[in-house]
């Protein structure tokens, strides 16, 4: 089972902010995610400037496309990025139309499971050709208390059987990773746990060292 990366969160609303986390960690991180929030605040200036600054690590523009899927991708990765985001509810024709921007680039496009989604739909998107997908407990469902259960773990396996290479994201902090032991969980995501931390390269570090003790 291959050790999953780790990803930081940038949910910034503001590109100087973002980077003053990242150049102290960025040496602790394989993912760099250039959030939701500040692409909407900086719009593609800020994947360029990401990948322009750290050319090495994978760059993700997490746009959560719902439609013309050609034409966000593509300013996507015409931007320097890596990796894109499609959300869930996205028609299938939408999926597929960013996937064809993604290959020919030897990009790739990723499932966001925000909201309501289905196994049914999932088949569709394994039989479009996606690899990746993105198993997200929302922010607003942090706020209300909702926390990791054996509904997650089970959907998070079933993903998994389905030969999905998964993403964690949704507040993780260390001592959530064991839950998820013996899944192979391709990246996990740390936002605030990572850029609100008192010492941010402690708590990367302390994200490596428990996912090398489950998966190393």
């Amino acid at each position: 089972m291959a050790v999953p990366l780790l990803q930081i969160a940038l949910d910034n609303t503001s590109f100087s902010d973002a980077v003053r986390t990242t150049r102290l960690v960025y040496e602790e991180i394989d993912v760099i995610e250039v959030g939701t929030i500040l692409c909407c605040a900086e719009g593609m200036s800020a994947v360029r400037n990401f990948k322009a600054l750290y050319p090495d690590k994978i760059i993700l523009a997490d746009i959560k496309i719902a439609d013309a899927g050609n034409i966000l991708s593509r300013l996507a990765f015409d931007s320097g990025a890596d990796w894109t985001t499609v959300i869930c509810c996205a028609d299938i024709a939408t999926v597929k139309s960013a996937l064809r921007e993604a290959r020919p680039r030897g990009c790739d496009v990723q499932i966001e499971l925000t909201g309501a989604w289905t196994l049914e739909q999932a088949e569709q998107w394994r039989e479009a050709g996606i690899k990746q997908v993105v198993y997200h407990r929302s922010r607003d469902a942090q706020a209300a208390g909702q926390a990791w259960g054996e509904k997650d773990l089970e959907l998070i396996r079933r993903l998994a059987d389905m030969g999905f290479e998964i993403t964690l994201t949704g507040g993780l902090v260390p001592e959530d990773l064991p839950l998820f032991k013996g899944i192979p969980i391709k990246v996990f995501i740390a936002g605030r746990a990572i850029r609100d931390a008192e010492d941010p390269v402690a708590a990367a570090r302390e994200f490596k060292r428990v996912i090398a003790q489950y998966w190393g």
